[in-house]
């Protein structure tokens, strides 16, 4: 085989997907050659040169990245640095680069954390254009050609056999047993029978396009003469690119809500300081000390240690995750996941198992019988009668005898190889005590017919001891055809075709994909050879029930997602009925009404986004949907207001995984497009551990708002404390540096404590929080107000108190300072739980919270005694009697809060 020169292409900017023949599969083969100016013999080199020219290169277009710098002004941009960027402006005016060097680290975080979720893009993109660069075989001026399959051209014939990756999408002209792995595109792991002479209807669903075969995929047998259609961007698995190469459109809740958040505390805490400052001023109070407080109680009242906390909260929830085996790949995906509230999973590799098994056997004396056991390893048995053992022997032998694929032992483990068929019917044959090798030991191959489309059954001919037998699978209607009497203990009976459909009706019906198995003897042909015409007067063996198992917790699962209120859908490349007989196994639908199809999908999208709304709003099963159904059912549920979290493995999921708020990739079967694509990755491939993930995403949740209340209400309550004092008529009850110092010592070190606090036990026993509920909602409203309150009243009693006993300014204080410090140590055992008494549980899950607090009041005592830093901040020791009575006095925020709780559990 010859290569040729290297066509001519220029610079690559996509115009190749404007060249395509999209009806390609509704044309005969001659149609679509002429639609194309091409021959059976195919292109002249001259006409490839010249479409290589005017098309361009069969290849995905790349965008140049942007640059570093772009990258980091776009993150800069984000609201909640904005506001960052303002607390570090003050502290600069403050003269406290303390401040400002602890600001400008979060910020450096988050632009860094940032700017790697957006180099995913990217990735995605060139995984896929990895997946179409290959060699192909094709026939130009009659002769046959290895070129590079960038150099392919619409018209160019196609040489496929077993083995070969496609390299574009083409009409099949002609072909013999040809079998292509779509699993890419459709996530159905079975090949899909190929027939060149086959028109599929016009709106069907791309697995049911027989007479194409399309880029990416993988021919698992035969051979085949194709039309090269489309190439570049204009290919199935181009579009797919194209939608990837898009923006995310879904922003992670956790962002909405903070991005909301940040810009309304910003705006309130700006608002109330200035107030108190006009009326501060106002009051006679220095124009210098006012504006210093000021800036002082911006610095401490904005949340400036949220992001290091909430990054904290989410880390842990990511390392949490990481052993119950599920990969973070984006930190905001933690909360995402516990926020869903709709789960829309694939079914191949994610609810099943992936791996064809066989469930049931038919026996024509003995009805139905069990196989227990799943999957590829030979561990199950065969539930019969034992005086059945002889009938199910002989169905096993055959099973194992007219059969192409292999299973064994390699280094400790078992493998595999062939179709997916035939190592399911050798693994029931272990089952049944019988290995393929062995049996062909006993009784060698004479002669076969393998397995052909068009065919519909294979054979192998082999000695046994009633004779020359030949050994046949295949369509039940196929094989009755070739029966005349069934296998019984009693020996051969009249056949009874109305029991034998029948029982196959039955499997279907149930979700099983059902063969039938039969024997006779055969006299072979004079050469030795075995011709289809000599496979009569068979009698049948029984039939063959086969299944994609359900993952043994799959049903659990989708249950316990339910009971924490996640409703949860099914996508599959199935067909309706199938996937409806699943859907029921898993109590996700059992209903018709419930089952969705892709053709359906785009009647409604045509309709607009109302009608595809209302489609999906009670659908559970979506069948036969192709990667741009999932895109728009995805949508759709987000119009809905719904926190979609989707689930996939294939090229043909990857769309979807990136509009959702969180994508879920498989880690063992997935594709790499489909991890680039995700958020988060299951490492086992199982659906259960996905409830792990949204178990951990809410306990990170439950520990933002916790930090929250911590911090927002200490900065209110000085606020309120400043409002009070100034109202009053006296001094500022805290120095500018005093403020900073408490900012510093207790929210600096509980904040990072409290983001590790563990779960209460009850977070999938609940429903997830609407996705418009914000950060700030009545509850937590109340119970800021109410601590902050608290705070302020008690520092504002004793300040004023102290005054008016003739304590000094600097005395008042130094004691108000020392309560403020103990009133938000205390406050952060109210903050462990949003309705449990601080009683009600112990420190063992968290020993940094306690830790924590303690070094927090060990660290402003120590600074009493500091000289230099005591004048610094104007402190000065206290006594043992001075520091219990406080500690009492700051204890009342416990009495009332433990009150609060207590009347809200009664609500």
């Amino acid at each position: 085989m010859r290569k040729p020169q290297s066509t001519a292409t220029r610079p690559d900017d996509g115009s190749a997907a404007r060249v395509n023949l999209p009806a390609a599969h509704q044309l005969a083969a001659d149609a679509a050659l002429q639609a194309l100016a091409s021959r059976h013999h195919g292109l002249t080199l001259a006409e490839v040169a010249e479409r290589a020219r005017r098309l361009g290169p069969n290849r995905l277009p790349r965008r140049p990245p942007p640059s570093f710098m772009a990258i980091v002004l776009r993150q800069l941009r984000d609201p909640m640095i904005l506001v960052l960027a303002v607390a570090a402006g003050v502290a600069m005016v403050l003269d406290d680069w303390s401040d400002v060097a602890f600001i400008a680290l979060v910020i450096i975080i988050d632009v860094a954390i940032g700017a790697s979720q957006e180099r995913a893009a990217q990735r995605t993109v060139d995984s896929l254009q990895g997946m179409v660069r290959t060699r192909a075989r094709v026939e130009r001026d009659g002769e046959a050609y290895e070129v590079d399959a960038e150099e392919l051209v619409p018209g160019d014939i196609l040489l496929l056999e077993s083995g070969a990756r496609v390299p574009a999408d083409a009409r099949i002209l002609s072909g013999h047993d040809l079998a292509i792995d779509e699993s890419l595109l459709t996530g159905e792991s079975a090949a899909v029978a190929k027939h060149a002479d086959v028109l599929p209807d016009a709106e069907c669903a791309l697995a049911e396009r027989v007479n194409m075969a399309f880029a990416g995929t993988l021919v698992t047998r035969g051979r085949a003469v194709a039309l090269v259609t489309a190439i570049g961007l204009a290919t199935e698995v181009g579009r797919i690119a194209a939608a990837l190469a898009t923006p995310r459109v879904a922003k992670p809740p956790l962002l909405v809500r903070m991005e909301r958040f940040t810009v309304r505390m910003a705006a309130l805490v700006m608002g109330a300081v200035m107030l108190v400052s006009v009326i501060a001023i106002a009051r006679g109070a220095a124009l210098a000390e006012v504006f210093l407080a000021a800036l002082a109680l911006a610095v401490s009242a904005v949340p400036e240690g949220l992001p290091v906390a909430l990054t904290i909260a989410l880390a842990i929830s990511m390392r949490a995750m990481g052993r119950r085996n599920v990969i973070v790949r984006r930190l905001a995906a933690v909360e995402s996941l516990g926020s869903c509230t709709f789960i829309a999973s694939d079914k191949t590799g994610t609810l099943t198992a992936n791996e064809l098994t066989v469930q049931r056997l038919w026996l024509p004396a003995a009805g139905m019988c069990t196989v227990t056991g799943t999957g590829w390893q030979p561990q199950g048995a065969i539930e019969h009668a034992a005086a059945d053992r002889d009938a199910v022997l002989r169905l096993c032998r055959a099973a194992a005898l007219a059969n192409e694929a292999f299973l064994g032992r390699r280094d400790g483990e078992w493998i595999h190889h062939g179709d997916a068929v035939d190592v399911a019917l050798l693994v029931l044959a272990h089952k049944a005590g019988l290995t393929r090798p062995e049996l062909l030991l006993l009784h060698p191959e004479l002669a076969s017919l393998p397995f052909e489309s068009e065919r519909l059954c294979a054979a192998s001919v082999n000695p046994l001891a009633e004779g020359v037998t030949v050994s046949v699978k295949g369509a039940v209607e196929k094989l009755l055809v070739m029966c005349s009497h069934m296998m019984t203990d009693h020996g051969r009976v009249a056949l009874d075709v109305a029991a034998v459909q029948a029982a196959a009706a039955a499997l279907a019906t149930d979700g099983y994909r059902v063969l039938a198995l039969a024997q006779g003897r055969v006299q072979l042909g004079a050469d030795g050879s075995l011709d289809e015409a000599q496979l009569t007067g068979l009698a049948m063996l029984g039939l063959v029930g086969m299944i994609d198992p359900l993952r043994p917790d799959a049903r659990d699962a989708v249950a316990r997602c339910r009971a924490a209120g996640i409703e949860v859908a099914m996508l599959t490349g199935d067909h309706p009925d199938t996937a409806l007989s699943i859907a029921r196994r898993l109590a996700l639908a059992d209903a018709a009404a419930q089952v969705v199809t892709g053709a359906q999908v785009r009647a409604a999208e045509a309709q607009g986004a109302a009608a595809l709304e209302t489609l999906v709003a009670e659908a559970r099963v979506f069948a036969r949907v192709e990667p741009q159904h999932k895109l728009a059912i995805v949508n759709a549920l987000q119009r809905r207001g719904h926190v979609v979290a989707v689930t996939g493995d294939g090229v043909n999921d990857a769309p979807a995984l990136r509009a959702a708020h969180v994508g879920v990739a498989m880690g063992r079967a997935g594709t790499d497009v489909a991890r680039d694509s995700a958020d988060l990755i299951i490492t086992d491939d199982n659906f259960s551990s996905l409830l792990a993930g949204v178990e951990e995403g809410r306990i990170a949740y439950a520990n933002i708002r916790k930090v929250v209340l911590l911090l927002v209400a200490t900065g209110v309550a000085e606020i309120i404390l400043f409002a009070l004092a100034i109202a009053s008529g006296l001094p500022l009850p805290l120095l500018p540096a005093q403020i900073l110092w408490l900012n510093l010592i207790t929210n600096g070190i509980q904040d990072v404590a409290l983001a590790c606090e563990p779960g209460e036990g009850n977070e999938l026993q609940r429903p997830p929080r609407a996705p418009d509920e914000a950060v700030f909602d009545r509850a937590m409203i109340e119970r800021v107000a109410l601590c902050a309150v608290v705070m302020a009243v008690l520092a504002f009693v004793l300040f004023h108190g102290l005054l008016q006993a003739g304590e000094p300014l600097a005395a008042a204080r130094n004691h108000t300072l020392l309560l403020m410090v103990l009133c938000e140590n205390l406050l952060v055992f109210v903050a462990r739980s949003e309705l449990r008494s601080i009683f009600s549980g112990g420190l063992r899950g968290n020993p940094l919270l306690l830790w924590g607090t303690l070094a927090a009041q060990a660290v402003h005592i120590a600074a009493l005694y500091t000289p230099g830093l005591n004048t610094l901040l104007g402190l000065a020791p206290v006594t043992a009697a001075n520091w219990l009575a406080l500690l009492a006095m700051a204890s009342l925020l416990l009495v009332v809060m433990e009150i609060y709780k207590w009347r809200v559990r009664r609500r």
